[in-house]
């Protein structure tokens, strides 16, 4: 529990050193132009849930919406990840838990990993990806090499068709999606990752396991 804590404190300040540089990559990429009117129709259009948005439970009833906008490559959102998977095998049923991309640009391969999970997620193998890409993150994170010849292997493992895994991948409209999560994030106020939302409102990550698990005791019992 103490390295969580150590985890999850280093968590705050890789969010508020990367804020700065996040801003000024997602507002001045090309495609963007620096067009002021199409910043506030970023914000005025982000959502913290669409329909394509990858749910990791989908329970019969839910009750609570749990929205994580993350990157693979983040230390941070790597410690969170055993306390999220604890908590959905406990709330699975009641709280609808979801994950979206935002890979930060200090990070070389955390684009690429998200692509992955997308190219995944086109064979119906999100979860399996996300999941790879987590528990193996000590083995390619923090690399200033490219990693895609380590994902591609994470695709063999899990059986993937390559031929299409290998197309999805490089297809424009991949990048495009994950691209599109961050445009929410942003228009959303996240600044740097993990970034939560509770029913659509930001929250403080939480500090422990504990913390988290009373959060949402506290909004079931609402």
């Amino acid at each position: 529990m103490k390295k969580l804590y150590k985890h999850l404190i280093v968590a705050a300040v890789l969010v508020a050193g990367f804020a700065a540089a996040l801003g000024s990559y997602l507002l001045l990429r090309p495609d963007d132009g620096g067009d002021a009117g199409a910043d506030a129709r970023t914000v005025a259009e982000a959502l913290p849930v669409r329909p394509s948005s990858h749910r990791l439970s989908e329970p019969e009833r839910s009750e609570l919406t749990i929205v994580e906008f993350l990157d693979f490559e983040c230390e941070a959102c790597g410690a969170y990840y055993p306390v999220v998977e604890r908590l959905r095998e406990e709330y699975g049923d009641r709280v609808t838990f979801v994950a979206r991309y935002f890979p930060m640009p200090g990070h070389r391969n955390a684009e690429p990993a998200a692509r992955a999970a997308e190219a995944a997620a086109r064979q119906g193998r999100f979860e399996a990806m996300y999941t790879k890409l987590f528990t193996s993150q000590k083995e390619w994170g923090e690399s200033r090499e490219w990693k895609e010849p380590v994902f591609r292997g994470y695709a063999k493992e899990l059986g993937l068709d390559m031929k299409k895994f290998d197309a999805d991948f490089a297809d424009p409209e991949t990048a495009g999606r994950v691209q599109a999560d961050q445009r929410d994030g942003l228009g959303l106020g996240v600044q740097g990752t993990p970034t939560f939302l509770v029913d659509g409102t930001r929250i403080q990550p939480p500090a422990s396991y504990e913390e988290f698990k009373a959060l949402i005791e506290d909004r079931l019992g609402d």
